[in-house]
């Protein structure tokens, strides 16, 4: 005995749920790509500040980081994280 077929609207509906289930797959995958970008980003920059192979531009580094970073940082937490290494709660010089 043969499957009834599936209606228009049945197929579309299996297809948008295809879809959608895709489109989450994708977006987890961006999202994956993105968190290994800043990983490995961070990952130079870290590497740059305490192993510098020119320290004049280590030394350019750090103060933009003391320059831009407050103002990036919205969290406690997070500022914590970056107060002794970039002596961002100190007072500047």
């Amino acid at each position: 005995m043969a499957k009834p077929r599936k209606s228009l609207e049945e197929q579309i509906a299996v297809l948008e749920a295809r879809k959608k289930n895709l489109q989450a797959r994708l977006k987890k995958k961006e999202r994956a790509q993105d968190t290994r970008r800043k990983i490995i980003l961070g990952a130079l920059i870290l590497d740059r500040l305490e192993n510098p192979r020119d320290p004049e531009f280590a030394a350019r580094l750090h103060r933009w980081l003391q320059d831009e970073l407050p103002g990036f940082l919205t969290r406690d937490v997070d500022r914590e994280l970056f107060e002794e290494m970039l002596g961002l709660g100190e007072a500047s010089d």
